[in-house]
């Protein structure tokens, strides 16, 4: 059986972009952001750095190329969409789905956490148009299943605004960091209270437990069943 190529084995012929990519996303789940460089990467692949700016334009690329991976493991988990049915039941199925893609990026934000901040800061960097073409695949895709939910033409931007900032904020929040002393059982030490004044603060800290614990599908799937529907209702 021939061996396995692993780090300082592997020759440049057999990089390619899926392959810097996904080790890129191992790199970042295992150490997180931080850790994450042309040089160290190139080490990863057992090549040199240069060898990889054929798929990675420098540090902005590789950051891009993680949001890329994400929404490609999404998409591939998803698969495709099917025709847009012309039966009585058209606008639950699209909902369904939209539910379907909705827990998607939740479950695979919980796999891949370093990368979710990404999410949100290289939308604000990159313009829609030079996006990777996987992040703009679950644009459409977004568009596609309000409007097979009953959202009008005319209020889909505005629907697809609120529906992508309530899932991407609702994953955020969930993996806001709250626990300030992991290993410490005495909740007022394990949550830090003793550093948030209780006569400034008093609401916050009575939350604090509670803002620790995530809050799962259930509120996500709740909150985006509302947004759906009032877009879908015809406009006041």
């Amino acid at each position: 059986m021939p061996q396995q190529a692993g780090p300082g084995r592997r020759r440049r012929g057999r990089l390619s972009r899926e392959l810097v990519l996904a080790t890129a996303l191992a790199l970042v789940d295992r150490e997180g952001l931080s850790a994450l460089s042309m040089r160290r990467l190139a080490a990863e692949l057992g090549v040199e750095a240069m060898a990889l700016y054929r798929y990675a334009a420098g540090k902005d690329g590789l950051l891009d190329g993680l949001v890329e991976a994400f929404f490609a493991e999404l998409l591939d988990a998803l698969g495709p969409l099917g025709p847009a049915g012309a039966d009585p039941d058209a606008e639950a199925d699209g909902r369904a789905e939209l539910h379907r893609t909705a827990l998607g990026i939740h479950r695979l934000s919980l796999r891949h956490p370093q990368v979710v901040p990404l999410l949100a800061t290289r939308m604000l960097a990159v313009p829609l148009s030079r996006r990777p073409r996987a992040v703009l695949r679950a644009h459409e895709r977004v568009l596609v299943l309000l409007a097979r939910s009953g959202v009008a033409e005319d209020r889909a931007p505005l629907a697809y605004r609120a529906v992508t900032a309530w899932v991407l904020g609702y994953v955020l929040v969930e993996l806001t960091a709250v626990v300030d002393t992991p290993d410490e059982p005495e909740p007022a030490i394990r949550f830090g209270l003793h550093r948030m004044p209780a006569d400034e603060l008093p609401r916050l800290r009575a939350a604090a437990p509670a803002l620790a614990e995530r809050a799962g599908e259930e509120g996500l799937a709740a909150g985006l069943d509302a947004l759906l529907d009032r877009f879908a209702a015809p406009p006041r």
